[in-house]
């Protein structure tokens, strides 16, 4: 006989609270991404300062992607609940630093610190959904969190690209809405779990497919947040508020990916919806690198934000089907290491190929390698099924 956890009937506003907790994970980077570009002139005379501002939105990944396997089992002591409460508390004050620090390797420091509440919160917010879902119920969710997350980030994106075009520092200002959201945790969030006896099958411990998966798809599309501002503010001179649109409008259509994933899981298994996500993507870099005015960004920048949602879902709902009830918090704290592993090596992989080919011809380069790969693994995956 085997245990599991009885789902736990939770009310709306217990959904909507885990809802705005997820939001707060996107929240973590794209408030500030408009501000990147804006950087290199208020500290043009620090050496090497474009890739040091890019380290500015990939700084917490960094700390997320260490500490994420320590913070599971800080997680497992004090509590889901309370965890989140502090991790609440530490994410505002330190988020919002941005608004007096004065040097920018004190920035970076604030940014490396955010990670540690960011980690904390997506350990819970993911770890609660698999308590409070199965199967289907737990895909449609998936669906409306990636979504609702996707959507909180067009706030943030279009807000902080206003924001910076009236100085760089406000953008920062966003991350005091943290504050707000420790109000509804402490109030709605439930994290007691009830055990009955069942027999249950045998669930896979080898979770580490699914974990260099979701790395390697964190290293591509986190090419949209981190390369993007650069080739629309630089190479077509946008403002702020365009450059934060059209990243918006990206983030609209990664809701639409995640929404779609509930439907593609009713025919077929995570494996092929990753490489159509992946697919989709890859189309929508060398459209990006084919871009001759501007105002075409709105068209080609939503086909990677649709691919890129559609993956998310897909790797996270593939390690939650996995993972052994009794070991979620730590099976969600290395999913949450391999994607912001992802997101912080992303500038440094790729940093090379944007130098020798430019930030423009970059995203054709790596959308026809991403082709060619996937052809392969098709091809692949076609002879041995003859076989």
């Amino acid at each position: 006989m085997r245990q599991r956890v009885l789902m736990i009937k939770i009310t709306n506003a217990t959904k909507f609270t885990l809802l705005l907790m997820s939001m707060m994970t996107m929240m973590s980077n794209v408030a500030i991404v408009t501000s990147l570009p804006l950087l290199s002139h208020v500290f043009k005379d620090v050496q090497h300062i474009e890739f040091l501002s890019r380290l500015m939105i990939t700084l917490p990944s960094l700390a997320i992607a260490f500490l994420s396997p320590f913070l599971g089992h800080v997680v497992n002591k004090f509590g889901k609940k309370n965890s989140a409460i502090v991790a609440l508390v530490f994410f505002s004050i330190v988020g919002s630093a941005g608004l007096y620090l004065e040097g920018i390797y004190e920035l970076l420091a604030s940014r490396f610190l955010l990670g540690i509440a960011i980690a904390v919160l997506m350990i819970v917010s993911t770890s609660l959904v698999g308590d409070y879902f199965r199967d289907e119920a737990r895909h449609k969710f998936m669906g409306l969190q990636s979504a609702f997350m996707a959507l909180g980030g067009v706030v943030f994106l279009v807000g902080g690209g206003i924001l910076s075009d009236m100085n760089w520092r406000y953008p920062f200002g966003i991350y005091l809405v943290g504050f707000l959201i420790i109000i509804f945790v402490a109030k709605f969030l439930i994290q007691k779990n009830t055990l009955v006896p069942e027999e249950i099958e045998e669930l896979s411990h080898n979770l580490m497919p699914i974990y260099i998966l979701a790395f390697l798809l964190m290293v591509i599309f986190y090419t949209l947040p981190t390369q993007m501002p650069f080739l629309i503010v630089n190479v077509f001179h946008a403002s702020g508020a365009l450059t934060g649109e059209i990243i918006a409008m990206a983030f609209i259509f990664n809701a639409l990916g995640a929404i779609s994933f509930a439907k593609l899981k009713k025919r077929f298994d995570f494996k092929i919806i990753y490489m159509i996500g992946m697919s989709i993507v890859a189309v929508g870099f060398i459209l990006i690198g084919l871009v001759q005015n501007v105002y075409m960004f709105f068209l080609t920048s939503p086909i990677v934000g649709f691919g890129g949602g559609m993956l998310m879902t897909t790797v996270t709902a593939w390690m939650l089907s996995r993972a052994h009830h009794t070991k979620r918090v730590k099976s969600s704290s290395y999913l949450t290491s391999s994607l912001f592993l992802g997101q912080f090596s992303s500038p440094i992989i790729f940093h090379p190929l944007v130098s020798y080919f430019g930030v423009k011809h970059f995203f054709i380069v790596v959308g026809v390698l991403l082709i060619g790969v996937l052809l392969v693994l098709f091809l692949y995956r076609q002879f041995v099924n003859k076989l």
